[in-house]
């Protein structure tokens, strides 16, 4: 796949293998420590995920490691630039064992998160959901200016009942004000209504596929083990940490940026004081040479 089609930016072969530089990705032995081979049994597998399986021993498939340290290198660099142009990337995760690790990757760069129930039509209906998050902004207004004391007892309780189901459901989205780059999912068949959702808008979909799954909705499949804590663990590590330097990188370019204005800034003074100068300059002669012309034609 040369080129990855995805709103505001661009991935090619070219620039993905720049972003490589940096990144730490994990070795064969790190994935194989942490369980990323381990698919489901034979008789739950998917055959589109038969090119990522490597062999079955005791009835139960074994992933390719090393394609999956090519996949994910490959989703780290594509995340990057997404988090290197500022775009934001949703992650979603709602199983036990991914809940806590992804909240604490996803807080660690700044990105929007969904572990309790995915909300239905958070993507497709995003208006309504914006309105559900703005409802819960104005009963922390109420809290703070005083209107919430005035309520009596029932409505207290109704109304923080209320913003605690809120912030129970989209409160790790509060800062998403327009809809993601793309989304980070772990275990596609769990999170297929999101999968749906993302692909009718043309959302790039990044995702842990096990062998159980069907991978051909997903734009960057990631073949790995998605129910064992510590495959979840070792791959949101990667993508986030290149997330990171991303974000970095961002920085250091702002940075440059004002610098090189700021230095821009006294050159254009200096341009236009010369200007203004010559234009002056221009000016006066023209007087001078009008002067004698005009003393003339007096005398005459």
């Amino acid at each position: 796949m040369d080129r990855v089609p995805y709103p505001g930016v661009v991935i090619t072969k070219k620039n993905v293998n720049n972003s490589f530089t940096k990144m730490s990705t994990p070795t064969f032995d790190q994935l194989l420590e942490a369980g990323c081979h381990f698919g489901h049994l034979k008789r739950k597998w998917n055959p589109a995920m038969a090119p990522y399986i490597f062999m079955e021993r005791n009835g139960i498939h074994i992933l390719d490691l090393y394609k999956t340290a090519a996949k994910v290198e490959e989703a780290a660099a594509a995340l990057k630039s997404i988090a290197k142009s500022g775009k934001k990337v949703l992650f979603v995760a709602t199983k036990k064992q991914a809940k806590q690790v992804t909240a604490e990757k996803a807080q660690s760069v700044g990105m929007p998160y969904v572990i309790e129930r995915w909300p239905g039509g958070m993507l497709t209906n995003f208006p309504t959901i914006r309105k559900a998050v703005k409802k819960m902004a104005t009963i922390d207004k109420m809290t703070k200016d005083g209107t919430f004391d005035n309520l009596s007892k029932r409505e207290k309780l109704q109304i923080s009942r209320q913003r605690a189901k809120l912030e129970k459901t989209l409160g790790s989205i509060a800062d998403l004000n327009r809809l993601p780059s793309a989304l980070f999912v772990v275990d596609v068949l769990k999170e297929r209504i999101a999968v749906a959702e993302a692909n009718r808008l043309g959302i790039p979909v990044f995702a842990m596929v096990d062998t159980n799954s069907d991978p051909s909705d997903i734009d960057f499949v990631i073949p790995c083990n998605d129910d064992a804590s510590k495959s979840i663990e070792l791959i949101l590590d990667t993508v986030c940490s290149a997330m990171a330097e991303g974000l970095e990188e961002r920085k250091v370019e702002k940075v440059d940026s004002k610098d090189a204005d700021a230095e821009a800034a006294p050159r254009r003074e200096r341009r236009r004081a010369v200007r203004s100068n010559d234009a002056e300059g221009e000016a006066e002669t023209a007087e001078t040479a009008e002067a004698p012309a005009e003393a003339e034609e007096a005398a005459e």
